[in-house]
């Protein structure tokens, strides 16, 4: 009993994990329309729904991105105290965040796919709530 509920933990755990490159569209949408520096990055990655970030992570990826060409960063020093590096979303970014685009809008076809699937084997009463809903509407 005890070695199942463990692996229900495990199980829980490993599905309320992000996909492991789900943060760089993110980063460039964030930059898709404005330069910012990381600290405001990270508050933008907070309210979009990303609860825990290691903020290393997100220097490190930065730094990544600006190696692979996809944003690109300079330091602002026009505020008082210590300069800021500002992060802007490069053209080849920008295409990158499109190719995201549209790979996640087939995602979420299958997903939708998934949901209707598993709706219609394991909550068969849904469907036919939502038929109902439906015929009532269209006699308005």
């Amino acid at each position: 009993m005890i070695e199942n509920h463990s692996r229900q933990n495990e199980l829980e755990k490993q599905l309320n994990v992000m996909p492991k490159n789900f943060l760089v569209p993110f980063l460039l949408l964030c930059l898709k329309d404005w330069s910012l520096h990381g600290y405001k990055l990270i508050q933008m990655l907070m309210d979009m729904g990303f609860s825990s970030i290691d903020q290393g992570n997100v220097y490190r990826t930065l730094r990544k991105l600006e190696k692979e060409n996809l944003i690109s960063s300079k330091w602002d020093t026009s505020e008082g105290g210590p300069a800021k590096r500002i992060y802007s979303l490069t053209e080849y970014g920008e295409s990158y965040l499109k190719t995201c685009a549209y790979s996640f809008a087939q995602y979420q076809n299958m997903l939708g796919t998934f949901f209707n699937l598993y709706t219609s084997a394991f909550f068969p009463f849904m469907q036919t709530k939502e038929k109902n809903e439906t015929k009532g509407d269209s006699a308005d």
